[in-house]
C-alpha cells in the first residue's frame, strides 16, 4: 500500500467509533474518524438517549394522577409537544458537542463526510472525492429501522423520525412487539395518544424471560394500549385518511404509522466488497472475537457486527480494538451475561440467564419468584406491581439470572449484573443485609423456591 495517512480510519462516529477513536488517539494514533450525519450516532441523536427523555416525559402523566392520593391538589396540567421537541433537541445538540470536543481533545480529525472503501487499505470521502490511505480501518456504522416491502410503506414512520414530528399524533398505530415498539407505546400513551400495537407474535418481547414478558402485557393491558397480536400490517394507505390495513383486512385509522420490526445492520453502499470484508447469514460484517474481519487490517464494532445490539457493547468493543492495535495491551469483550433495561411501563431489568435458557443447559434450576404490590401503590390505588424472579443453578447454588419488572428494575439491574457477573450464589445474596423499605430488598428476602425445575 502506498504511505499511510493515518494509523486508524474510523467509519461511522457513534458510540463505539468515537470511543475507538478517542482511545486510539490517546495512545498516540493518527486517527481520522467519518460522519456523514451527527456525531453521537443512534443512541444519542435518534436512539436511547431522547427516548428516555421522552419516557420521562410520559410518565408525569401517572405522576400527577398518583400525586393527589398523597395529599396533593393538582390543577388543570397540559402537554406541549413542540416543546418537548425542542427541549430534546437542545439536549443532544449539547452531548453531540461535547462529544466533537472529545474528539478534538484528543487530536482526532473529524470529516463530515460519506466514507467507501476504494481497497482494503483506501477511503474515499464523497464530500470532496479525497483518498485517504490507513493502516487500518474500523466500520462502526451501526444499523437502521427495517421496513417491510408493503404496498404504502412510503407513509410510515420509524424511531428515527417519532422524536421529531411537527405535530402530536392523537392516534398512532404500532408495528412490533420488540422493545422499541413497546418503548414507544408506553410513552405516546402516556404523552395522550391512542395507541394500537400490531404484532405478529402471540406476545411481545420475545427473547426475554416469560415471566417479564407477561408482565409487560399485562402493562399494555392496564396502559389500555390496545395490543393486536397474531397479526401483521400488510398495506398501509393514505387516501381518505391515514390508515394501517391488517393481514385480515382490519383497518386501523389512524394520525401516524409506525414502524418499529427491528434494525438491520448499514453495509450497504460502503464498498465492502472493494476491501474485501465478508458479511455473515445475517446480513452483518462477519468479525471473531477481537472484532476482526476477515480482512486482518480491518475491524468492525457495534450493531454493524450484529453481535449484542446495545450501545454499552460497542462502546467496549471500540474500545477493545483501540487498546488491541495501539495501547499495547490486547482484550475481547466478554458479550455474556450482560444486563440491560427496557423502558416499557412496566420497566424491565434484566441481567444473565432466562429460567427456559437455564432449563436448556443446567440440569436442576431452582426459580425463586416474588410479584407483590409496591408501597407507593398502596395508597395511589394503581394496578402497578413488582415482579422479581432468581434463577440458580440448583446443583452449585450460582445466580445464573435475576429478572425485575417495575419501577426502577433498569437501576437494579446495573448493580445486579456487577454479582452476576461475579459469580454470586443464592447463599450471597441471603448474606445481604435487606435495604427497609425498598422494593429491592425482595432480592435478599426471598427464602422460599418458588419451582425446582430437574431434566
Amino acid at each position: 500500500m502506498a504511505t499511510a495517512d493515518v494509523d486508524l480510519f474510523v467509519i461511522g462516529a457513534g458510540s463505539g467509533g468515537v470511543r475507538a477513536a478517542r482511545i486510539a488517539a490517546g495512545h498516540g494514533a493518527r486517527v481520522m474518524l467519518a460522519e456523514e450525519f451527527r456525531i453521537g450516532g443512534t443512541c444519542v441523536i435518534r436512539g436511547c438517549v431522547p427516548k428516555k427523555l421522552y419516557v420521562y416525559a410520559s410518565r408525569y402523566s401517572h405522576d400527577l394522577a398518583d400525586a393527589q392520593s398523597f395529599g396533593w391538589t393538582v390543577g388543570d396540567s397540559s402537554f406541549n409537544w413542540q416543546k418537548l421537541v425542542a427541549a430534546k433537541e437542545a439536549e443532544i445538540t449539547r452531548l453531540e458537542g461535547l462529544y466533537e470536543k472529545g474528539q478534538n481533545a484528543a487530536g482526532v480529525e473529524i470529516v463530515r463526510s460519506r466514507a467507501v472503501f476504494e481497497d482494503a487499505h483506501t477511503i474515499r470521502l464523497l464530500d470532496d472525492g479525497r483518498l485517504i490511505h490507513a493502516k487500518h480501518i474500523l466500520i462502526a456504522t451501526g444499523a437502521r429501522p427495517f421496513l417491510p416491502k408493503i404496498p404504502g410503506i412510503e407513509h410510515a414512520i420509524t424511531s428515527n423520525e417519532a422524536f421529531d414530528l411537527k405535530t402530536f399524533p392523537k392516534r398512532i398505530v404500532i408495528a412490533g412487539g420488540g422493545y422499541i415498539a413497546v418503548e414507544f407505546a408506553g410513552i405516546f400513551k402516556g404523552l395522550g395518544a391512542e395507541v394500537t400495537l400490531v404484532h405478529r407474535g402471540d406476545n411481545v418481547l420475545r427473547g426475554f424471560d416469560e415471566d417479564l414478558r407477561n408482565a409487560v402485557r399485562r402493562g399494555l393491558e392496564n396502559a389500555e394500549i390496545r395490543t393486536i397480536l397474531g397479526a401483521t400490517i400488510a398495506e398501509i394507505r393514505n387516501d381518505t385518511g391515514l390508515s394501517a390495513i391488517l393481514d385480515s383486512g382490519v383497518r386501523l385509522e389512524a394520525d401516524q404509522v409506525m414502524i418499529a420490526l427491528g434494525r438491520v445492520p448499514n453495509v450497504e453502499g460502503l464498498g465492502l466488497e472493494k476491501a474485501g470484508v465478508a458479511l455473515n447469514h445475517h446480513h452483518a460484517i462477519a468479525v471473531d472475537a477481537a472484532s476482526r474481519t476477515g480482512v486482518p487490517h480491518i475491524y468492525a464494532v457495534g450493531d454493524v457486527t450484529n453481535r449484542v445490539n446495545l450501545t454499552p457493547v460497542a462502546i467496549r468493543e471500540g474500545h477493545a480494538v483501540a487498546d488491541t492495535l495501539f495501547g499495547g495491551k490486547p482484550w475481547t469483550v466478554d458479550h455474556t451475561g450482560i444486563a440491560t433495561a427496557v423502558f416499557s411501563n412496566p420497566e424491565l431489568g434484566t441481567v444473565g440467564l432466562t429460567e427456559a435458557q437455564a432449563r436448556e443447559h443446567h440440569r436442576i434450576v431452582d426459580i425463586y419468584k416474588a410479584d407483590f404490590r409496591p408501597m407507593k401503590a398502596t395508597l395511589s390505588g394503581s394496578t402497578d406491581r413488582v415482579l422479581m424472579k432468581i434463577v440458580v443453578d440448583g446443583e452449585t447454588d450460582k445466580v445464573l439470572g435475576v429478572h425485575i419488572a417495575g419501577e426502577g428494575a433498569g437501576e437494579m439491574a446495573q448493580l445486579l449484573g456487577i454479582a452476576v457477573k461475579m459469580g454470586a450464589t443464592k447463599a450471597d445474596f441471603d448474606a445481604t443485609m435487606a435495604v427497609h423499605p425498598t422494593a429491592a430488598e425482595e432480592l435478599v428476602t426471598l427464602r422460599t423456591r418458588s419451582a425446582r425445575l430437574v431434566r
